[in-house]
């Protein structure tokens, strides 16, 4: 029975993976829950562990207290990531924090169910040394976008392939004149059209950011330069992504807008198992409406682009700059539109350097987070 870590979660990859779980035990399809882990949400954790009785459970925020049955900190997850019965780690923690658990997992072997996109999007380069080791793990994505070109993928090779489409919602403020969208809010921004999200990628789909973060996940994930990543607005989220073959023809991965879905095929493929999920009626869509993204009025996208160009470090400083106004936006410190182009500051002010191991990934993390504090104040 393969054995699974769920990191974050009590967040929503997290619940809905547990929630996967459960439906697969229901249809005897058996998997070991090993261990789960939050940052501080001890609460939420305590009735995950009374539920669904995980062998493990950890805490990587708190420091060892009273309560009983919990492991502390973040050595502990690390443990928890590379121990012999674990075969599959789903990666659903949020930003940077990510990073060193991707490769832990990946250097023991393991199979990666990722949908922290940051890992890619810091440490590719870390990461692509690590799979060309013999005895490395896998990864398969679980962002819904890399899970459809994943499946899309299979049979072709790179020669076959003229292009990568992945497709955006265009988030809540896709008709939203530039103008406008100085007086966006948090409450505002945090209303996503299509997808039940956490805070920080709810934003990041506001800004068009985390579109951009996708691109640069793909470059590695699928080893395709960004001169063949197209980014299409398609606002029901039907189709999740397209392949554009060389001879013309264009692969489509189309099903509901539901997380669960890859989220089953990152711990079954490459089988398709039956699920509880709803089942696409195109008769009842009726209509699959595309555009080019709004380039100008949504420059992160952009940003996204020139940062994954550029290599080296950029990314990390693209990223951690990102995370950083992201929290300033929800804090109140900055609006909307300063968050893409508060980025842009910290990138042109940014000399890029090779990322050798971890701890490089994590001092280009750090001066941009640092030199976003000393722009803001």
């Amino acid at each position: 029975m393969p054995g699974v870590v769920i990191l974050g979660s009590t967040g929503s990859i997290g619940q809905q993976s547990l929630q996967v779980m459960e439906n697969l035990r229901t249809r005897g399809y058996e998997l070991n829950l090993v261990g789960i882990t939050a940052n501080t949400n001890w609460d939420k954790l305590q009735k995950q562990k009374e539920t669904f009785q995980p062998q493990l459970a950890v805490l990587t925020g708190r420091e060892k207290e009273e309560r009983n049955g919990f492991e502390y900190g973040r050595e502990a997850l690390l443990e928890l990531v590379v121990r012999d019965d674990v075969d599959i780690v789903i990666n659903g923690l949020v930003g940077i924090s990510g990073l060193e658990p991707s490769l832990a997992a990946l250097k023991a072997g393991k199979k990666l169910a990722l949908a922290n996109k940051e890992s890619l999007v810091t440490g590719g380069p870390l990461i692509s040394r690590l799979l060309d080791r013999p005895g490395s793990g896998e990864i398969v994505p679980v962002d819904s976008e890399h899970s459809a070109i994943y499946q899309l993928l299979r049979g072709y090779q790179q020669q076959d392939i003229a292009s990568l489409v992945l497709t955006a919602s265009g988030g809540p403020f896709l008709y939203t004149p530039r103008e406008e969208m100085k007086e966006i809010t948090p409450e505002k921004a945090l209303q996503h059209p299509t997808w039940t999200m956490g805070g920080k990628i709810s934003i990041d789909s506001a800004t068009l950011m985390n579109k951009a973060l996708e691109v640069i996940e793909a470059h590695w994930l699928f080893g395709v330069d960004y001169d063949k990543i197209e980014v299409m607005v398609h606002p029901e989220s039907i189709i999740h992504s397209l392949v554009r073959l060389q001879d013309g023809a264009l692969l489509a991965h189309l099903g509901e807008p539901d997380m669960r879905v890859p989220i089953q095929y990152a711990l079954t493929g490459p089988h398709h198992v039956g699920g509880e999920f709803g089942r696409l009626d195109l008769a009842c869509v009726g209509r699959l409406n595309f555009s080019q993204p709004r380039w100008a009025d949504f420059p992160a996208l952009e940003l996204g682009y020139e940062a994954g160009r550029r290599g080296d470090s950029m990314p990390v400083v693209f990223n951690g700059a990102n995370e950083a106004a992201v929290t300033a936006f929800l804090e109140g410190r900055i609006s909307f539109l300063e968050i893409a182009s508060t980025v842009g500051g910290i990138m042109a002010a940014h000399d890029p350097f090779p990322l050798t191991d971890l701890e490089a990934v994590l001092a280009a993390d750090r001066w941009a987070r640092q030199k976003f504090e000393e722009e803001v104040g």
